[in-house]
């Protein structure tokens, strides 16, 4: 007992008259500022996690001499 084509098709459809085809591609495009801001942070805080590394690697470089 799975979910067919026409459950899917009635749900899409119900979506769609709910809240518009227009409201619809808005919310979409927020969803994808979102992820794409998600991602740069997760990049920034790599990068910041990797500088903080090499900051303490310098350190004790640094005192070790």
């Amino acid at each position: 007992m799975g979910i067919s084509f026409w459950q899917i098709a009635i749900v899409v459809v119900l979506v769609v008259l709910l809240f518009g085809r227009g409201k619809i591609s808005s919310l979409m495009g927020d969803v994808a500022k979102g992820i794409k801001s998600f991602k740069k942070g997760m990049s920034s805080d790599e990068n910041n996690q990797t500088n903080l590394e090499d900051k303490k690697d310098e350190d004790s470089n640094s005192q070790n001499k």
